[in-house]
């Protein structure tokens, strides 16, 4: 009896998430305006520490950029390669890209956001276009997001690259960007309502207008802030503003980690902000374990004992988690390993988030690119 109530909760649990996902999929596209009559005037504004090995690459992509007039200002926040020398070298054969140097770090300031917020104050056009080093565009990315922006009238959109993997540990993790987004956050309810609680993002591509980014007091709202993928698209909200997501993986690529140990510790960085956080780790556990670990051990069991309802209960529970995954290898071009071992990324996922809160509760804050 009590095997089946477990298989019973666990297909429910499953059948949740799965439902949200496959309404989401209707919501969650990539913008194919045409974009404005008039060229967009756009700054993009890059951050970069230690980033000599990608900031070639990621100028490349958007200097190459059509239908925008553009600015390029990449900061270089104190690195200890030859970042500054690779956007000194790109700076003197093209007028678009300027390199700045970051200010001392403020004590209670985490460096990505003092470089945003420095960044922003050094911007000239109206659209603020804020990229990570390791993000690549497409040619027409910045016209579409523009035009993005313009027609949803909202004051900051956020763009979810495709996510680039070479290891195993990075197929196994990386992917689950899409699925707790798709799975657990109602994008149709986001977009009407400015409700913090409701907000999303991703961190590696933003685009702001900059009266909003001001009125709102930018990155300095989340200054101390390790996830602006989630903080900067709060801070908005609560300020009585609009935010949207779209799938950019037509627009834009990006490795955000190599190997397991980048994994694990750009992960955890800001673990407590997201899924770790007290409120939220319990209940995601409880989720995911439930709808997405536990269907394996209960089909195990099942087929020990021979009971074919507890078996039917719990194949369909994995087989609706398996089918997001599988939907969004797909749709996103995420290696196909990670889909099927599905049930391991996700032990994997839980291990860092659990990791990230007993270190938050011991007071040892994780370090990132020489940074605490």
């Amino acid at each position: 009896m009590a095997l089946m109530i477990l298989a019973i909760v666990s297909a429910v649990m499953a059948a949740i998430p799965a439902v949200i996902f496959a309404v989401n999929l209707g919501h969650f596209r990539c913008p194919i305006e045409s974009g404005t009559k008039e060229r967009p005037r756009v700054s993009v504004l890059i951050p970069a520490r230690n980033e000599a090995c990608s900031i070639s690459d990621a100028l490349t992509s958007v200097l190459a950029n059509q239908g925008v007039d553009l600015e390029v200002i990449v900061l270089d926040d104190h690195s200890e390669d030859r970042t500054a020398d690779v956007v000194r070298e790109i700076a003197a054969h093209d007028s678009r890209v300027r390199l700045e140097s970051a200010p001392p770090l403020p004590p209670d300031w985490c460096g990505k956001q003092h470089a945003c917020h420095t960044l922003s104050n050094l911007a000239s056009h109206d659209v603020l276009v804020f990229m990570d080093a390791d993000v690549r565009l497409k040619p027409n990315a910045l016209v579409q997001a523009e035009a993005f922006l313009e027609r949803n009238g909202a004051d900051l959109v956020s763009g979810f690259p495709r996510q680039l993997m070479g290891t195993f540990s990075e197929q196994l993790v990386i992917p689950l960007i899409h699925f707790v987004l798709l799975g657990f956050l109602p994008i149709w309810q986001m977009r009407r309502s400015k409700q913090p609680t409701l907000a999303a993002g991703c961190g590696q591509w933003f685009i702001a207008r900059r009266s909003a980014y001001q009125h709102v007091g930018g990155h300095e709202a989340i200054k101390a802030s390790r996830h602006d993928g989630i903080t900067l698209p709060r801070a908005f909200r609560r300020a009585g503003l609009t935010t949207d997501i779209f799938d950019a993986t037509p627009l834009a690529e990006c490795r955000m980690y190599h190997g397991l140990r980048q994994v694990w510790g750009g992960l955890a960085k800001n673990a407590t902000e997201g899924l770790a956080s007290p409120a939220n780790l319990p209940v995601f556990t409880i989720l995911l374990v439930g709808g997405d670990i536990l269907p394996v051990f209960l089909m195990a069991f099942a087929l020990a004992i021979g009971d074919t309802w507890i078996m039917a209960l719990s194949t369909s529970a994995l087989v609706m988690s398996l089918w997001q995954r599988l939907v969004a290898a797909g749709r996103f071009r995420q290696p196909l390993l990670g889909a099927v071992l599905h049930p391991l990324g996700i032990t994997l996922l839980l291990a860092i988030q659990w990791y990230a809160f007993v270190r938050s509760m011991a007071g040892r804050p994780i370090a990132w690119k020489g940074r605490t």
